[in-house]
């Protein structure tokens, strides 16, 4: 009928293993879910921005659209926005490359 104290205390230190369980799991469930496809987008984004070369068509973040005429070092291109319109446009902010060109051989 009573319970005994060491059956008790064994108890407790089972029950103080298994309340980190959930925690365990939800940092689990969250890191499938929203942590690694995030750092695997960065990755594929980090990709493209390295790949732009001269002639491709791009957008950038603030929605313009333009073509490539010059990839410079420090972490910047030259895009053609218009006819004879150039800006400098920092590469981390391209969006999206709508059409590739051809490596040169």
């Amino acid at each position: 009928m009573f319970v005994t104290p060491a059956y008790a205390q064994a108890a407790g230190a089972q029950g103080a293993f298994t309340s980190f369980i959930p925690l365990i799991l939800i940092f689990a469930i969250m890191y499938f879910l929203l942590i690694r496809p995030q750092q695997k987008k960065v990755k594929e984004h980090a990709a493209m921005v390295d790949a732009v070369r001269r002639g491709d068509q791009i957008i950038t973040q603030g929605g313009v659209i333009g073509k490539v005429v010059k990839v410079k070092d420090d972490g910047e291109v030259e895009v053609e926005i218009a006819d004879g319109v150039k800006v400098r446009v920092i590469k981390a902010t391209i969006a999206q490359v709508l059409s590739k060109t051809e490596p040169a051989k």
